[in-house]
């Protein structure tokens, strides 16, 4: 079973989006900020986590979904089933995610929860 764990917002500026996204949702960062990673979740109550990525270049792909999954291999082959396709990706060592793309080319991540 697949679920939203968090949606990836790609910025240019991670202590500028940080400090509007805490402020605009009523958020909280999770725990301590990387240079290029922050999560976000509700100080009360609720709702989806809020993750922010700095990104590099204009034309970089600025958003996407990291869908949590218990049985990760499982689900990217019932994905794959369903028309979602590999995507090239350079993972590092620790990675706990699979890129995969929709029928349409848009990126999303398979976490091992």
């Amino acid at each position: 079973m697949l679920k939203i764990g968090s949606i990836v917002w790609g910025v240019r500026d991670m202590s500028r989006a940080t400090a509007f996204w805490t402020a605009a949702l009523n958020y909280q960062l999770r725990n301590a900020p990387d240079e290029d990673w922050a999560v976000l979740i509700p100080k009360e109550g609720d709702g989806a986590q809020l993750a922010l990525k700095l990104v590099t270049s204009e034309k970089a792909k600025r958003h996407h979904l990291d869908l949590y999954a218990d049985d990760c291999r499982a689900e990217i082959e019932r994905l794959l089933s369903l028309g979602a396709m590999r995507a090239e990706w350079q993972y590092p060592a620790d990675a706990d995610f699979t890129v995969l793309s929709d029928p349409d080319g848009n990126h999303f991540c398979v976490v091992q929860k």
